[in-house]
């Protein structure tokens, strides 16, 4: 095979290569391990010994020339795509320019940092827990028992394991109080904001809410203690002067329990479709934790009481925003979120 004849061949597939991925398979045809030009390097080994180095020097030319006719082919085909790339990518500068948009904050964002400014101001740290609970400390640590309503299938989402526990999605933050009364030491004034699980679906309830519960142990801890800070918060949440009352109310967990209500903050109690024309509105319930709990976690209930409450973050960033349809924070409607920017 000659050397004219090697660069006929390659001038023929240079001429009709159209792209730097054809281009690396003419090279490999010629300059490849199975290449003719290695080929011919291969062939020298069948020589004698005299002829070697003169054949070997005409096949190194042919080489040389290969890869400059290689290297002229590459440096046009560039050049070529790059300019179809510039023809086809032609920027109309008279078009309007595009604007860069700022997000915002959801309303279940701004309520809970607004609660969380608030209750880390008062002493209060903050604590997170798992999502996926065990029943020991979503039901069984917080004094509810086996035949209470809220362990039934229909109530919890329980989730297969694969270990001898019941595992679930937690339908409250009070599980993060548990661990806090584990791990911590006593006095005691923590938060737990978080995702909470139940199935419940409608206007007021979604399958998946946010609570934020807080848990203060002392040994001076009263009920005055937890009203006055209560009705600070409402004060400091809604930003006027709010009126609250206690309704006596059950909770496992605390003895005695309370429903907390607010008087409408949207029609100062005259009466709306909000307060159903009561003039009042149901927020969080509260009470004084139950000594079974602080005896599980070990906390000696002569010297220290204390009490908790939990309220929906959701429902608070209804009241505070006015949105009739708590569905409405978790559609990802562009339209309603940019309200809040």
């Amino acid at each position: 095979m000659d050397k004219a004849f090697i660069l006929r061949q390659l001038d023929t597939a240079l001429a009709t290569c159209s792209s730097l991925t054809v281009l690396e398979h003419i090279k490999a045809d010629f300059l490849g391990k199975k290449g003719c030009v290695t080929e011919l390097l291969k062939q020298l080994r069948a020589l004698p010994l005299d002829e070697r180095p003169l054949a070997g020097q005409k096949i190194n030319e042919l080489k040389q020339v290969v890869l400059e006719r290689m290297d002229s082919a590459r440096n046009a085909l560039e050049q070529m795509l790059v300019a179809d790339a510039l023809q086809r990518d032609t920027i109309d500068v008279s078009l309007p320019g595009r604007s860069v948009e700022s997000g915002s904050h959801h309303p279940v964002s701004l309520a809970t940092a607004k609660m969380v400014a608030f209750f880390t101001a008062a002493g209060f740290m903050v604590m997170q827990g798992p999502e996926i609970e065990d029943d020991y400390h979503n039901f069984t640590a917080l004094n509810v028992p086996e035949h209470h309503p809220a362990r039934a299938m229909h109530d919890t989402f329980y989730v297969d394991s694969p270990f001898d526990v019941n595992l679930l999605l937690r339908t409250h933050t009070s599980s993060v109080q548990i661990r806090a009364l584990e791990t911590q030491t006593v006095p005691l004034r923590v938060i737990t904001p978080g995702r909470v699980y139940r199935c419940d679906s409608d206007l007021t309830h979604t399958p998946m809410f946010h609570q934020l519960e807080g848990l203060v142990i002392d040994k001076t801890s009263t009920f005055a203690d937890l009203k006055g800070l209560l009705l600070a918060f409402m004060e400091n949440f809604f930003n006027k002067r709010c009126e609250i009352r206690l309704r006596p109310s059950y909770f496992p967990f605390t003895e005695p329990s309370a429903e907390v209500d607010v008087r409408c903050v949207l029609c100062d109690g005259a009466g709306c479709r909000v307060c159903k024309h009561t003039g009042w509105l149901e927020v969080l319930g509260c009470g004084m934790v139950h000594p079974s709990v602080l005896e599980t976690a070990g906390i000696d209930t002569d010297a220290y009481s204390g009490f908790a409450f939990g309220l929906g973050i959701d429902r608070f960033a209804m009241l505070a925003y006015q949105i009739p349809d708590l569905r409405m924070m978790f559609d990802n409607d562009i339209r309603f979120l940019r309200q809040f920017s």
